[in-house]
């Protein structure tokens, strides 16, 4: 490390300002540490920011001259000019540049863009590090490495690879399918595999089979058992039942129903029972690894409830203000120091019986794990306990950190030891089965259990206690009851399993799963019912073409192999260009562009957004029922008949009966219920695409049709012709208020039912219909004060967060007219659909209001102040307040452009704190 000057300092870039804080800490004052606020340059995102030397070439739509060797065009986009202007200004001032970006593929290359932007004549030393803390800030300067070439290329090919992919299959999609659709090279994949997950539950069938479940006991304990077997036959379990048929897949099974269940608890009610067998086996339990990024968000998904996308939000957090260490790993070694501070707690925590003789190594599941060196765990050489740092972290930090300290030191711990026993009960020529388990020592149970966070409550649920018996015993039974299962279709991926998957099968990294499954929620292909991730019936379309016309793309085995592809270029072991030229072109010009170009003639719209429901079975006289997916959303198709499916109604759930229903009411809807009793028009009982409604008139009217949803709660079959005629006469008057004689109105509003008078405005109760509300009630409801809104008491915040560097406001969580929003007095930001107050941190709170912000904001209405001046009095003051209020506009604008600069500052500052895993890009041309 030089010596600086008195008037020369050493610049150190990191990605983001949060951690240039950080870092700045343990600099002395010979350092500048400055954000580079993420990546500085990349390829064009649209025809503006292709470089006017280029745009005449063929290739330019793709920002890569594909007949050179792939080289990129990269831009430094207009967001981040003024920061790199800013970096050379600093770089000029320094005789010393450190690279201190993140140590992975992404990383690298960050350090290297910024390498070729700032053409340093200055000394440059690259620094890794895998944890912000003073002792590996000031390891990290004093060895100091190159930029590794090996994972620059690595990353270029990989970004080089999307931009292709997306570019060139997306536009497919969007002439087959329909716009605004998007390809990418694991985006598709996992779509794929939500898709393949949703046809085995749409093609599988429910079986239902009964058994017995029977109450022992022994020296006075009770216990139950379950009939496994009858009169020489096995009973069946759920694994015997064939998913496509609902049938027994195995023969000599003894398949009872209910009537069968009966009989032989009949028959076996008062026979003799005794201990047929009796296993007592020995077991070990040995603890997790380390957190890897997969493990860490499987693990908070699970346990707190997580997105994959908050998960790596909130460890970013704790990343860059030194209390764990880099959080994108594939790795689960533990350093020397990690593995000494672990034993040391475990040892001064739970004791030295817990403490195993020789640490535990973690050998890494995952091909390839070379980006980083460390799993995740506590930051430092002694690991701060969780209760110390209740203070400094906000809820969901603390929770993450104590999660991941929790698992740091049980693997470190002694495995848990117990015994698992097995009982079968005989008699009256059945079987009754029952197993347990005992714990003996627990182990690393008593510092973390996977899957609870009270290991305590854990380790009483999994022991098992069964009565001490021998072989021939009696026993008594006490109670028989017969109990019936029904087979279930298998799980929908939830975003831990489908991570969990996508790593088992080598498909994507551990740092890019967040970000996939961000993609896939924010394009529409898949939607969240609670945990589960339920594909639309778009993806249906868009994995069906690509299938059946560039089955390559989706191949998993293929898509597993560009990653270790992408390995052996990081690693030296192949070249870049030669590998895009074999993807892009292919073996004898039959590549990624020659097949897209001869299959886009092949590829049939039609076929390719329709999805068969049902064929005519032999002797049916119907026609064929699909599924269509059309540019306004998904409906239902036989023949000449059409029916809308409501949106985010599962796939599976749409069998043919279900089809059949949509099209017999879609058909009720062509055909009037009658007429209203006063216009005389003909009313309609549709079906549409947000559900059922009534409508009066018809479409080809001059007047346009009045329409009216059905109220909460309402079937299509309640609704006859006389409950139509009042959904149709909303907003209705119920009466005057007789305070001033002024209408008190009924209305189905979009957020529920509410009585209206003057200003005034009452929700009403669930039991109240706003077709049958009378005036009586309503005057009843107008009298109770409000719960909130300019003429009630002001609403509770929902949540409160530290004050805004903006306004020097407290931030609050509030729940509006229009859901849940977020204000810092000045400016009011939504919260995104489905987002949880609760889960709603200060970050994520100042992100939504410096985007809201940068778009002119929503600011707060100030109420006016009444005035006592009489006219005259006003007419004097006139003059001097038109003068006051032109210089407090322009204050108020010059004010207004300057929180505004300093909230789009706030909001790529945030930008820049978020992962900069190995994203895939799944971009469209421009």
């Amino acid at each position: 490390m030089a010596e600086s000057s008195s008037n020369k300092k050493s610049l150190v870039i990191v990605e983001s300002p949060a951690k240039a804080k950080t870092i700045s800490k343990f600099l002395g004052k010979d350092y500048l540490v400055e954000a580079s606020i993420g990546h500085v340059r990349d390829l064009p995102q649209g025809a503006k920011e292709i470089p006017a030397e280029y745009k005449d070439q063929d290739w330019a739509y793709l920002g890569v001259n594909v007949n050179e060797k792939f080289d990129p065009v990269y831009i430094i986009p207009a967001d981040k000019k003024q920061q790199v202007s800013k970096l050379k200004k600093l770089l000029k001032e320094s005789d010393e540049l450190y690279l201190a970006t993140d140590e992975d593929r992404e990383g690298e290359a960050i350090s290297w863009h910024l390498q070729e932007i700032l053409k340093p004549k200055v000394p440059v030393h690259r620094l890794v590090f895998h944890e912000i803390t003073e002792d590996a800030i000031k390891g990290a300067l004093a060895h100091p490495r190159s930029i590794d070439d090996g994972l620059v290329r690595a990353q270029e090919t990989r970004r080089i690879l999307d931009r292709l992919y997306g570019y060139e299959v997306s536009p497919l999609l969007w002439r087959k399918i329909k716009p605004k659709l998007s390809a990418g090279r694991v985006q598709s994949v996992a779509v794929r595999l939500i898709v393949q997950r949703e046809r085995e539950r749409m093609a599988f069938h429910s079986a239902t089979y009964w058994d017995l479940i029977a109450s022992f006991e022994v020296d006075g304990q009770v216990f139950q058992a379950t009939l496994v077997e009858a009169d020489g036959k096995r009973v069946p379990s759920s694994r015997d039942f064939d998913a496509s048929t609902g049938k027994v897949n195995k023969d000599n099974l003894l398949l009872l129903d209910e009537a069968g269940a009966n009989e032989l608890l009949e028959r076996i009610r008062s026979a003799d029972f005794s201990v047929g067998n009796l296993e007592n086996k020995p077991y070990t339990t040995k603890p997790a690894a380390p957190f890897t990024t997969s493990t860490l968000q499987q693990e908070a998904n699970r346990k707190l409830g997580f997105t994959a996308k908050r998960t790596m939000q909130v460890a970013q957090y704790l990343y860059e203000n030194g209390y764990i260490t880099y959080m994108r790993t594939d790795s689960t070694n533990l350093s020397q120091v990690a593995i000494d501070a672990s034993r040391k707690l475990v040892e001064s925590e739970y004791g030295k019986e817990f403490l195993p003789e020789k640490p535990r190594t973690y050998a890494s599941k995952v091909k390839n794990a070379q980006e980083a060196h460390e799993a995740i765990r506590p930051a430092g050489n002694e690991f701060r306990k969780p209760e110390s740092l209740k203070g400094d972290l906000n809820n969901e930090q603390f929770k993450l950190f104590d999660l991941i300290w929790k698992r740091t030191i049980a693997c470190q711990m002694e495995d848990a030891r117990g015994h698992r026993i097995s009982i079968n009960i005989n008699g009256g020529n059945a079987v009754f089965y029952v197993s347990g388990k005992t714990i003996d020592f627990p182990g690393f149970l008593r510092a973390y259990v996977e899957g609870s966070d009270d290991p305590q409550a854990e380790l009483a649920d999994r022991e098992t206690l069964l009565p001490t018996v021998t072989i021939g015993q009696a026993v008594e039974g006490k109670e028989f009851d017969p109990k019936s299962h029904t087979t279930q279709p298998p799980a929908r991926f939830s975003e831990a399993s489908l991570t969990r998957t996508l790593e088992e099968m080598g498909i994507g990294r551990p740092s890019t799963y967040a970000s996939i499954i961000d993609t896939i929620l924010a394009r529409k292909y898949v939607f969240k019912k609670g945990n589960a991730l339920v594909p639309t019936w778009t993806s249906f379309a868009v994995v069906g073409l690509l299938e059946a016309h560039l089955s390559q793309l989706v191949d998993f085995d293929f898509t597993a192999k560009m990653e270790d592809d992408l390995d052996c270029i990081s690693r030296g072991e192949a070249d870049s260009a030669d590998y895009l030229s074999k993807f892009y072109f292919g073996v004898d010009n039959h590549g990624l562009k020659q097949v897209i170009e001869e299959r886009i003639k092949d590829v049939d719209a039609r076929t390719v957004n329709s999805i068969p429901l049902g064929a005519p079975q032999e002797g049916e006289h119907r026609e064929e029922v699909f599924v269509r997916v059309g540019r306004y959303g998904p409906y239902v198709e036989q023949g000449e008949r059409r029916g809308s499916i409501q949106d985010e109604l599962p796939p599976d759930e749409i069998d043919l009966a279900k089809a059949l229903e949509i099209l017999e009411q879609s058909e009720k809807g062509g055909e009037p219920m009658g007429t209203h009793p006063e216009t005389g028009k003909p009313i309609f009982l549709k079906n549409g695409r947000f559900g059922p409604y009534v409508q009066m008139g018809a479409t080809d009217d001059e007047e346009k049709p009045k329409n009216a949803s059905l109220l909460k709660g309402m079937s299509v079959g309640d609704v006859n012709l006389e409950t139509a005629i009042k959904l149709l006469s909303l907003p209705r008057e119920v009466g005057l208020h007789p305070t001033d004689q002024k209408p008190i109105v009924a209305y189905n509003g979009r957020y529920g039912p509410y009585v209206k008078w003057n200003d005034e405005t009452r929700s009403l109760p669930a039991d109240i219909s706003p077709i049958d509300v009378d005036l009586e009630k309503s005057i009843e409801l107008l009298a109770q004060p409000k719960t909130g809104g300019r003429r009630g008491a002001p609403k509770e915040p929902l949540k409160t967060l530290d004050k805004s560097p903006i306004t020097e406001e407290v931030i609050k969580v509030m729940d509006g007219r229009y859901g849940p929003y977020v204000t810092d007095g000045e400016t009011n930001a939504s919260l995104p659909k489905g987002a949880s107050p609760d889960e709603l941190t200060m970050e994520v709170a100042l992100q939504l209001l410096a985007e809201r912000a940068a778009k002119g904001g929503t600011k707060k209405k100030k109420a006016k102040k009444k005035t006592t001046k009489s006219a005259d009095t006003k007419k004097t003051a006139k003059k001097t307040t038109k003068k006051k209020t032109t210089k407090k506009a322009a204050t108020k604008k010059t004010a207004k452009k300057s929180t505004k600069k300093a909230a789009t500052k706030k909001a790529s500052e945030k930008k820049a704190a978020e992962p900069t895993a190995d994203v895939d890009n799944n971009e469209a041309p421009f």
